[in-house]
């Protein structure tokens, strides 16, 4: 997979995606990740992206053409269209599910936001979807791009050494991770729990899935009674 990121600032992308398990997957060419300045898609020589808003109002508007620019140089690098997202709290908000679907994309193209927004003709004419991290509002869009690239890249082969790391994991199965333990055994006046000791791979695993759906239904009771209507539905 390859994930091209268009943002006012790639060091700070960079910075983050250079490190840990994304950082060494890069390296290994597992995945590819591309940081591109917007500022370099400019054609004054102060390399404005941004201006006014029409009709008046607070801040300063992203600029068409840059983004624009940008994007066309990854298609043509590409030589197709990327499937194009522009992070946004007015999208649909990212999940487990979503990570999924995107990690089956051969080509993400992201673009982070900045100011008061960016020009609506950019987002009817080159973005495919809009997708936000929750419900509120951040002073762009690198860190939902950072989010949403660790989430998806995680998923990808080669990135983790099998994919029991990420299906064994909260959300992707529909419940929340059971707790996990390592040495020392006893730790603070608390032992770690016996059946973990015991050896016994079907008691263990049990005794997870028992804690899945414990810890599920106590801290996400809507995800749990979403868990026991997909449950009840393979059943009829």
């Amino acid at each position: 997979m390859r994930i091209d990121i268009a943002t006012l600032f790639p060091e700070m992308c960079e910075a983050v995606l250079s490190e840990s398990i994304i950082g060494r997957a890069r390296k290994s060419g597992a995945i590819e990740v591309h940081c591109h300045n917007i500022r370099d898609y400019t054609t004054d020589k102060h390399h404005r992206a941004d201006d006014t808003p029409y009709g008046g109002g607070m801040g300063m508007v992203m600029k068409a053409e840059p983004i624009y620019r940008c994007w066309l140089a990854v298609c043509a690098e590409l030589k197709k269209i990327p499937h194009s997202i522009y992070l946004s709290p007015k999208g649909e908000v990212l999940t487990q599910e979503k990570t999924v679907t995107l990690s089956k994309q051969e080509n993400l193209f992201l673009l982070c936001g900045h100011y008061e927004g960016i020009d609506q003709r950019i987002l009817d004419q080159i973005i495919n979807e809009e997708i936000s991290v929750g419900d509120y509002v951040l002073t762009g869009g690198e860190l939902p791009a950072l989010v949403l690239t660790d989430a998806v890249a995680r998923m990808c082969s080669g990135v983790l050494p099998a994919a029991v790391c990420f299906e064994d994991e909260s959300h992707f199965n529909g419940l929340l991770e059971y707790p996990q333990y390592t040495r020392p055994e006893y730790w603070n006046g608390e032992a770690v729990p016996d059946v973990l000791l015991s050896g016994h791979h079907l008691k263990i695993t049990k005794w997870r899935e028992t804690e899945s759906l414990r810890i599920t239904q106590e801290k996400r009771p809507d995800m749990y009674q979403a868990w026991l209507a997909g449950q009840n539905a393979q059943d009829d």
